[in-house]
């Protein structure tokens, strides 16, 4: 317990501190426990956006503006702790394109990675340096740093992704750089399935040779393939904090697809409860298949398909599935990894606080 200070040196203090503001200096005792607390106390919270609820202004924003227009047609998912930021946690961002039948989002590359996770219609195509893949409901695409890409609609009906990027991350640094790209949609230099053939099928081009901190060059994740695993491994023993959880990786060096981004996917049987837990990499979560419970912190979160919530650093987490559930997220685990700042905690039932 500190001693109580007596009114005359505190408005002694605080004289020297208005002299010290003169030249840009502060004292580090009036700050030092929110520099240096004794854990995490994020200014996000937890948040959850119920598509159905959304769904439609998104579809509003297709009859407001074009997507050459806005070059990119988005609504960004603002955490509430952090309105104003284009930041859905402390690091990362999330929004909510659109393309509309016979658009075309128009070319252009950026140092920031990114992420889709393809939630609403049929018909579209991303490419990335010269190779197109075509959007389906639940595939992860990656847009790695500092590659051309572009989104175009051939189909008959709106398709909604989820974008995720570390624009955040990249505006701490001041390493932001774009180039718009010269035409709309870049021409077509390899088919579709390329990337996969060359570096997905546990082989790669004989000179190939990749450091762990590169972005993968396998682009798209397939829905297919990845729900068809998490139902194989799902025939095995169950982790009790997370279910059927799978970490998506470059398959060419088994580091993370994207050296600033690790992506999850996880599959909960139904009636499942996990065990809590919790971890410091704040994490955005979309619920592909089923409907089920999330309890962060004291908050319960009631998800269903396309949903998208929130949890953050060093927050409880406690799942909860209705029917069979499926749920992909992602958080800047792979940078705190590296820097050796990653922390998690498996509690047990009673442990929680």
């Amino acid at each position: 317990m500190k001693a109580e200070v007596p009114e005359m040196v505190r408005a002694e203090r605080r004289q020297y501190y208005d002299q010290i503001n003169r030249f840009s200096m502060t004292p580090l005792w009036e700050v030092l426990g929110r520099l240096v607390p004794r854990q995490p106390t994020p200014a996000i919270t937890p948040v959850l956006w119920k598509y159905a609820d959304v769904r439609e202004h998104v579809m509003q924003a297709g009859r407001l503006i074009s997507a050459e227009e806005a070059e990119r047609r988005v609504l960004i998912l603002e955490n509430p702790g952090l309105r104003g930021n284009s930041s859905v946690t402390q690091t990362l961002y999330a929004g909510l394109q659109l393309i509309m039948p016979g658009e075309v989002a128009p070319a252009h590359r950026h140092t920031q990675s990114a992420l889709r996770l393809v939630l609403d219609g049929e018909g579209a195509y991303t490419a990335v340096d010269g190779e197109r893949t075509t959007m389906r409901r639940g595939d992860f695409i990656i847009t790695p740093a500092w590659t051309w890409h572009d989104h175009g609609n051939l189909g008959q009906e709106p398709v909604v992704w989820l974008d995720g990027l570390d624009i955040p991350l990249a505006r701490f640094f001041d390493t932001g750089f774009a180039e718009p790209g010269v035409a709309h949609s870049q021409g077509v230099t390899r088919p579709e399935g390329d990337a996969m053939a060359r570096y997905g099928s546990n082989m790669v081009p004989v000179d190939f040779h990749q450091q762990a901190s590169a972005p993968t060059k396998v682009f798209v994740y397939p829905f297919a393939q990845t729900r068809s695993a998490l139902k194989t491994i799902a025939l095995g023993d169950i982790d009790a904090h997370h279910g059927y959880k799978q970490r998506f990786v470059n398959p060419a060096t088994g580091a993370s697809p994207m050296p600033t981004m690790g992506a999850f996917i996880q599959l909960l049987p139904a009636g499942f409860e996990s065990l809590p837990y919790r971890s410091t990499d704040a994490t955005v979560y979309v619920c592909l298949e089923g409907e089920g419970e999330a309890l962060v912190g004291d908050q319960l979160l009631k998800f269903q398909e396309n949903d998208v919530f929130v949890l953050p650093s060093w927050y409880t987490l406690q799942l909860r599935a209705g029917r069979e559930t499926i749920l992909f997220s992602y958080s800047d685990r792979p940078v705190q990894q590296a820097i050796g700042f990653w922390r998690e905690e498996r509690l047990q039932a009673h442990q929680q606080a």
